[in-house]
């Protein structure tokens, strides 16, 4: 396929980010500094050009638990109140870089209370790294909206405090749940108390699902867990039947069609955990054009060495996209994104709006 754009036009176009993590998302540089100052030994590589590599190739060996393993690393170098902040500050700072406007990023509290932090400390401590990333930011001349999203690792059993804790931080920096980590052997369904409290309290949730395990995740996601957007979903594409000019789809399918649940998609990670063979055939090209809710999100920037103008410049060469196709799963992402409807309309039509239009879409 070819880039039809300019890499010019990637770089300006106004972005929306649902899916990043921010323990996936430090910089190597900062993450050697935070080594050292901290006296943690067991970083494979101590120059960052080496040790961003080393990460990309631990991430690419095929398998979902296999990339999990390197967070090691990163969340052993997130549990002070310096660490966390100087992470969240940088990750502002490099999303705004890359032409986000709109981000929310996500992390599992539980992770960082090694060092005996609570976890209202850490919550409070990434949102005020946000703050900062986002007031240095503005002083570079770029405008972002950083808001986080809690996680609970599927794996224990922290899913309804976890779920409090949104609750509690909700309008104060946090703005929505989610479960992450293994995902065979640990259906959405294990968190149901968690996911009907949200519901009971008005607050959002999304669920990571059909990244590694089978259709059937999303089904539970979906039906069991009512789930408002879904974290990967390239497995729905095994709910569809292609025969030569039509796509039949299956009842799940049509009910994540006709309800137009948000697919938060990350085309490099899901080719380095073999989710997808290729750019080419990632699943976000045929269900962009079949209507599905489909966004680009980068998931996790350090293991795949990504940024949102790559996400974006890797999807537009892999399908030919134009302007207009980049600016359709930005509006995408804007309007699935878990803030109000005055505030996603503000954003679309003073922000998301006069870029594209600036760029000639």
């Amino acid at each position: 396929m070819t880039l039809l754009l300019s890499s010019e036009q990637i770089a300006a176009a106004p972005k929306v980010l649902l899916h990043d993590h921010n323990d996936g998302g430090l910089r190597p540089q900062s993450v050697i500094e935070m080594a050292q100052e901290s006296g943690y030994t067991k970083l494979p590589f101590m120059e960052a050009g080496r040790l961003g590599k080393w990460f990309v190739e631990a991430c690419s060996e095929g398998t979902l638990e296999l990339y999990l393993e390197t967070f090691e690393h990163t969340i052993s170098l997130m549990q002070t109140a310096e660490q966390i902040i100087r992470v969240g500050r940088e990750c502002a700072i490099d999303l705004a870089r890359s032409g986000v406007v709109y981000a929310e990023v996500r992390g599992a509290p539980e992770l960082f209370t090694r060092k005996g932090l609570t976890i209202d400390q850490v919550i409070e401590y990434t949102v005020e790294g946000y703050k900062q990333g986002m007031a240095e930011a503005k002083n570079e001349g770029r405008t972002i909206r950083v808001e986080g999203l809690l996680c609970a690792m599927r794996q224990n059993h922290l899913g309804f405090e976890i779920a409090e804790k949104v609750v509690k931080y909700k309008g104060k920096g946090i703005v929505g749940f989610d479960i992450a980590g293994p995902e065979m052997g640990f259906p959405p369904t294990d968190h149901i108390k968690a996911f009907n409290y949200l519901r009971e309290n008005g607050a959002h949730y999304t669920i990571h699902a059909g990244e590694a395990a089978p259709v059937e995740s999303i089904s539970l996601a979906v039906r069991e867990c009512k789930t408002e957007r879904i974290g990967h979903g390239i497995r729905l594409i095994d709910d569809i039947t292609f025969t030569p000019g039509e796509a039949k789809f299956g009842s799940l399918a049509q009910e994540i069609f006709d309800k137009q649940i948000a697919l938060e998609m990350a085309p490099t990670s899901n080719v380095q955990t073999g989710g997808a063979a290729s750019y080419e055939t990632h699943p976000i090209g045929i269900m962009k054009e079949l209507g599905f809710n489909v966004t680009i999100n980068t998931d996790n920037r350090l293991m795949s060495d990504t940024s949102m103008i790559r996400e974006m410049t890797e999807i537009a060469t892999a399908f030919s996209w134009e302007l207009q196709d980049l600016q359709d799963v930005t509006e995408n992402a804007i309007n699935s994104a878990f803030i109000s409807a005055d505030e996603i309309k503000d954003i679309l039509e003073n922000q998301i709006r006069p870029g594209y239009e600036k760029l000639g879409a």
